[in-house]
């Protein structure tokens, strides 16, 4: 499974193979469908990492600031989380294994 889904995001330009002495956990868990998705676990790469504090949107003023447009883009185009490039130094954080 996890194999090829790495091969979809290979070939997409979406990943690129590496070698790394560590990597972040990288579990498969059951969709509601009952199809498979490959998860990337941050949770220990979260606990080291710097936090920056920023306010979100309250969803209220995200509604309103699409008044008056008739059309809006959505980010999910192939899988969410494949719309936003990684900086380059931030890479090698985001390593995981497939074999």
């Amino acid at each position: 499974m996890i194999n090829k889904e790495a091969e979809t995001l290979l070939e997409n330009g979406l990943i690129m193979e590496c070698v790394y002495p560590c990597w972040v956990s990288n579990p498969v868990v059951k969709k509601k469908n009952d199809d498979d998705r490959t998860c990337i676990d941050f949770t220990n790469l979260n606990k080291v990492y710097l936090k920056y504090s920023f306010p979100l949107p309250r969803i209220d003023q995200m509604v309103d600031a699409t008044a008056g447009f008739d059309k809006m883009s959505f980010l999910d185009a192939y899988s969410r989380y494949n719309q936003i490039p990684l900086y380059e130094e931030d890479q090698i954080h985001t390593a995981f294994i497939t074999e």
